[in-house]
């Protein structure tokens, strides 16, 4: 292996994609590989946590965690503060944005539609609201999270609210941060960045 190599599933979402993101925009030349649900489970138990992803380099073991991985990055290729409190600051954001997943993600897993709308309903009323609130007042003056530069946190921040102004997800609006502007500026300030841009519309 001469280059890195960022593996996740095959779909532009989550904790993947903040990963290739980083990597894109570092401007590191990188192997994208898109694992096919078929096969995540004989994949499963050989990676270190029993999660994507995973990025591998040159001579280092698999790193695994989304968090782990954009820090890393971040610190390589000036995409996360050097100061160490401030650094983990943004962890603490980033760690935000796992919460959010943790409590929302298990809800696609339900089958049954109904038991689905009340679960998401329920959500809707308690905890994305204060989820939201808890972001938006440790979010800075911007125009990202901590001023006039891109960070890993803000790409992080991107895809939590991306995945619900999609619209995607059934019986939460699409307008249920729209309430938070400083979150909402986050979101549309990564979208407008040209790097960005760039990657998503790379097909």
């Amino acid at each position: 292996m001469t280059k890195p190599k960022l593996i996740y599933f095959d779909a532009p979402v989550s904790r993947g994609e903040e990963c290739r993101l980083a990597l894109h925009i570092a401007g590191v030349d990188f192997e994208d590989v898109r694992i096919k649900p078929a096969d995540w489970a004989a994949m499963k138990p050989t990676t270190p946590y029993g999660g994507l992803p995973l990025l591998e380099l040159p001579g280092r073991p698999a790193l695994p965690d989304s968090n782990a991985i954009l820090v890393y990055l971040g610190r390589q290729y000036g995409l996360h503060p050097k100061d160490d409190f401030t650094a983990a600051f943004h962890e603490a954001m980033m760690s935000h944005v796992e919460q959010l997943r943790h409590i929302v993600g298990p809800t696609m897993r339900i089958q049954d539609d109904a038991e689905k709308k009340k679960v998401r309903e329920a959500l809707l009323q308690s905890f994305l609201p204060g989820w939201g609130a808890s972001a938006e007042k440790n979010i800075g003056e911007g125009p990202f999270f901590a001023g006039a530069q891109l960070n890993v946190v803000d790409l992080k921040l991107y895809m939590a609210v991306r995945w619900f102004a999609s619209g995607k997800v059934d019986y939460i609006p699409a307008t249920v941060f729209s309430a938070y502007p400083k979150l909402m500026r986050v979101f549309e300030s990564v979208s407008a960045d040209a790097r960005v841009q760039s990657w998503v519309n790379r097909r």
